[in-house]
């Protein structure tokens, strides 16, 4: 199959200054854009030698080359089309134009590379839920996401009408969102807005940041709901919906989330000497409990995308985040707020 094999071609003039994702989905016969840009966020494009942005501008004479066959060796084919299995999930509500799931944490949520079945995707399919034929084969239905080990609230569409109403409300950020983590240091008593861009990492393409220029907008806004001597449990809502967006920022301002192994949240061995031996046993426990980023999806309102009525949908917080908070009261209280 041509859309599996790997390709090099060198910038010519007519392609100066286009876009990487556009310039390569020209250049290879198989692929479409959307695919390229999955590609490259797995690591598989380079230019001269170095991963690159899908928005980076091609200058003349650059080296480009596409390892689609690589990153698709596990078998995974982005116009496969997912099948039914049978995977436990919470279903909170659902009519005949959307439903709306309490994820658990460690389910992805459609097939990806590395993940080609054991979705949430495969998961409503099981229970014979139908999902909207929009987005990418892969997608059905799916017009937000939360990351594999994130719990909580999500809406999904079952009619091509509804997904297309969701994405609208999406777009115009008549979505309210809102979350509760756990976050490692003390924000403040004062609410916080974050507004720092998002975009993804030059060089470790499956992760995301904030770079000194460019990136997309993103704003995040913290509420400290209790606080603990060398933690805080807090809520946040967002007003946008980047990739990694709590994560990216909670790390950008110092204070990542309890657990989150890729932004600086997980401890390290050794990290909590000279804080005292009850500190770090309470950090020990932590790590036990948390074994994922303490992050959940507690509140997810907006109006149907068919008959427009107002939803608010709210999901209490999972065991291990429950643990979590208890071992803080107990073992790392000095105050409320």
């Amino acid at each position: 199959m041509q859309s599996r094999e790997n390709i090099t071609f060198t910038v010519d003039e007519h392609e100066i200054g286009l876009r990487l994702d556009r310039a390569c989905a020209s250049r290879h016969p198989g692929l479409s854009r959307n695919q390229i840009q999955i590609v490259n966020g797995l690591g598989g494009i380079t230019v001269d030698g170095v991963s690159r942005p899908d928005s980076y501008q091609l200058s003349a004479g650059e080296r480009v080359e596409i390892r689609a066959g690589d990153v698709r060796r596990d078998g995974w084919n982005p116009e496969d089309v997912p099948g039914p299995e049978d995977i436990p999930v919470k279903i909170v509500y659902q009519d005949d134009d959307i439903v709306v799931v309490n994820k658990q944490a460690g389910l992805v949520v459609h097939p990806a590379h590395g993940n080609p079945g054991g979705t949430l995707v495969n998961a409503l399919l099981g229970r014979g839920v139908t999902l909207a034929l929009l987005g990418s084969p892969q997608r059905p239905g799916i017009v937000h996401r939360l990351d594999k080990d994130t719990s909580g609230l999500m809406v999904v569409a079952r009619t091509d009408v509804a997904y297309a109403g969701l994405v609208e409300r999406l777009k115009d950020r008549l979505i309210r969102k809102e979350y509760h983590a756990i976050v490692r240091g003390n924000v403040g008593r004062s609410p916080m807005t974050v507004d720092a861009p998002i975009g993804r990492h030059p060089v470790q393409r499956q992760k995301m940041t904030v770079p000194k220029t460019g990136g997309k907008e993103a704003v995040s806004q913290l509420f400290v709901v209790d606080s603990y001597s060398h933690f805080d449990y807090i809520r946040v809502a967002i007003y946008t919906g980047r990739t990694h967006q709590i994560r990216v920022h909670m790390s950008h301002v110092s204070h990542p989330l309890l657990g989150d192994p890729v932004y600086g949240g997980r401890q390290v061995k050794g990290q909590s000497r000279g804080v005292g031996s009850r500190t770090g046993a309470t950090y020990e426990k932590l790590s036990k409990i948390m074994t994922r980023q303490a992050l959940h999806a507690s509140l997810l309102s907006f109006s149907h995308p068919v008959t427009e009525r107002q939803l608010t949908f709210k999901a209490a917080l999972p065991e291990d985040m429950r643990l979590a908070l208890e071992t803080l009261y107990m073992e790392d209280r000095i105050k409320e707020v």
